[in-house]
């Protein structure tokens, strides 16, 4: 198993709650990293918005999302899960993907059962893969961990809009059946869901916290109750970042210089400037 991963792997078997912010760049990455939290994902979402300004809709490329991957998992030390989005392709495209993101660093990756292209699971979708390719899909992606990736694998349906609970619930126990290390069932309706699939299924479950979606924000506390182990907040850094730069833009347009900022020394010491200059003076 690589670094990472067994990092990663060594939080889960701890049993906490893992609080998850979501990063979308190395900058957001490192941020959270210093604000203490144990690990990061990089949405896909996010990045999407962040490096193209466009939606989640499967526009983004598997390159780009490699690229921008490296770059994240180079600037910290916590662990990181990648959106692997549906595999990009039949089960050797799954595999690869999968070895892809191993080789950029990332401690996971997320393979989930939408058709292509897919879309941000809380913007209506409406189409998913017959169960019998979904679960191609995840045993692809656990056979190249086991095959030397090393990366943990997160399995995700998004049956629940497309078709129904009872079906996600299906595909989450065949997932949890193949070995997935942990299972994401996309946008329950209510508590009452959330609670199913925390009883029904069994595993680390982890739950999507975004606000104005279409499941039910709960406590970190609150969630661990029902069962969950990760608590993802997919859109929360990106969203505070655009209300900031809007609020900033909207104080230079009036002829003001913004005040809600950090200085500047702070942001030299986020990208490393004194450490940059300590290490030219070994020199």
């Amino acid at each position: 198993m690589n670094e990472p991963a067994a990092w990663l792997r060594t939080l889960l078997d701890r049993g906490d709650m893992l609080v998850m912010p979501c990063c979308f760049d190395a900058l957001s990455a490192r941020l959270i990293e210093q604000a203490g939290f144990p690990l990061t994902f990089m949405s896909g979402f996010a990045v999407s918005a962040s490096r193209l300004a466009l939606p989640d809709t499967g526009l983004i490329s598997v390159t780009e999302m490699l690229d921008q991957g490296r770059a994240i998992c180079d600037a910290v030390r916590i662990p990181v899960i990648g959106d692997g989005d549906t595999g990009h392709g039949n089960p050797a495209n799954v595999r690869r993907t999968v070895d892809q993101y191993a080789r950029a660093g990332f401690a996971g990756v997320m393979i989930e059962d939408q058709v292509m292209p897919k879309r941000c699971g809380h913007t209506g979708v409406k189409e998913v893969v017959e169960r019998d390719e979904a679960i191609r899909r995840v045993r692809a992606a656990v056979d190249a961990r086991d095959a030397g990736a090393g990366t943990l694998i997160v399995a995700r349906t998004d049956a629940r809009s497309a078709i129904g609970l009872d079906e996600a619930l299906r595909r989450m126990q065949a997932f949890a059946e193949l070995g997935a290390d942990i299972l994401f069932l996309e946008a329950p309706r209510d508590e009452a869901e959330m609670r199913r699939f925390c009883t029904e299924v069994p595993g680390i479950k982890m739950a999507n916290m975004l606000e104005e979606g279409i499941t039910p924000i709960l406590t970190p506390t609150e969630l661990a109750e029902i069962g969950y182990g990760i608590a993802a907040y997919p859109l929360t850094l990106l969203s505070a970042a655009v209300f900031a730069m809007r609020e900033a833009l909207a104080d230079l347009a009036a002829g003001r210089t913004p005040q809600r900022r950090v200085d500047f020394r702070t942001l030299r010491e986020l990208v490393g400037f004194d450490a940059y200059d300590d290490l030219l003076k070994r020199y």
